[in-house]
């Protein structure tokens, strides 16, 4: 296929140093046995890219050009789908729970609705500013939840494309997860504060629950990412990165409504760059609580958050570019990376024991 390159198991594709090297003896988890696969179609700045909903080998990638593109990473990895419908960049997409659709949200101020199976757009939803962020509710797929640059979230009928309802706040909404029973929805705005929002599974209404500023910016939140259990916070938890560098770990509350209380920090270098990072799930079940994030140097970083000092644990080397956006499948064995002149990196961990 033009445009695609594709290589496999290049054994020296990550570097690390003899701190490193001692820390994956007691964390064999960190060893990757190089890149899977890469992709090179794109030409515009790679901003967002997921594996579909428990799925190992659907991933999805949307860039600044408008473009979404959807691929198998399976031998022999392909591109399955090129989405083409919005007219200004990418910010968020997400995928339906039975991974038959993708709503993807925009600069262009429209959230679009794709069929992957048929490759085309069957709802475009107007909106009146740049939409930011966006997520299918957990359980009812028939809404969807998407923050914008005015100051809201609002709630949408999938069947229908109408609002059924908004919610204000103060900035910009720039980042969302929700909570696995769907009740929460967890969202990050332009100056640094993070919200805990309730939501009706059934009527689409929500609610303002809590509002947390330990990020101690008033930098825009580029991820929020919950996950249902830690094994150093023994309880939900929460991650949030900031364009400023901070990256935080909150321990989840669901008791109380979302309540949000700050476990560690760690501060990396101030990133020019919409730079996410994502929680290691599988690599938390060892002592610690770890991280993966791009960069601006063109590397994937691993950090304990919970180590104040060496918190870098290990690093993949292979982009040429800053490092925009990260994502894991389902079973992590397979990171997928992004950067800045749209090259995709699938990496491929060594397998343990």
């Amino acid at each position: 296929m033009r445009g695609l390159n594709v290589s496999f198991d290049q054994s020296s594709s990550f570097s690390s140093n003899d701190t490193d090297q001692l820390f994956r003896v007691v964390e064999p988890a960190y060893s990757f046995v190089g890149m899977h696969c890469v992709f090179d179609n794109c030409k515009a700045s790679v901003t967002i890219l997921k594996f579909g909903h428990m799925s190992s080998n659907l991933l999805a990638y949307g860039s600044t050009d408008g473009s979404l593109t959807v691929c198998r990473v399976s031998e022999p990895p392909s591109v399955i789908q090129q989405l083409n419908g919005h007219s200004k960049g990418i910010t968020d997409f997400d995928f339906t729970t039975n991974n038959q659709y993708i709503a993807s949200s925009s600069l262009d101020k429209t959230v679009q609705v794709w069929d992957i199976s048929k490759g085309h757009c069957i709802r475009v939803i107007y909106g009146t500013s740049p939409q930011l962020c966006i997520r299918f509710h957990p359980v009812n797929n028939n809404l969807l939840l998407v923050g914008n640059a005015n100051k809201e979230i609002s709630v949408i009928n999938f069947s229908t494309g109408r609002i059924i309802n908004k919610l204000q706040f103060e900035n910009e909404l720039t980042a969302m997860d929700n909570d696995h029973t769907g009740q929460l929805i967890f969202s990050g705005d332009a100056q640094g504060y993070v919200y805990s929002v309730s939501v009706n599974s059934h009527t689409g209404s929500t609610s303002r629950s809590h509002k947390n500023r330990s990020m101690r910016s008033k930098s825009p939140i580029t991820t929020v990412q919950y996950r249902t259990f830690s094994l150093v916070a023994r309880c939900p938890v929460l991650l949030v990165c900031a364009q400023d560098g901070n990256l935080c770990f909150f321990s989840v509350a669901l008791e109380i409504q979302g309540y949000l209380t700050l476990l560690c920090s760690l501060k990396v270098a101030p990133r020019l760059h919409w730079i996410r990072a994502s929680f290691c799930p599988l690599l938390s079940l060892e002592k610690g609580e770890f991280i993966v994030t791009g960069s601006e140097d063109s590397n994937v970083y691993f950090y304990d958050l919970t180590r104040p000092k060496h918190s870098c644990v290990n690093k993949l080397q292979g982009h040429g570019s800053p490092v925009i956006a990260v994502a894991w499948n389902h079973g992590e064995n397979l990171l997928a990376s992004s950067d800045s002149d749209g090259t995709v990196i699938v990496w491929k961990r060594a397998k343990t024991t």
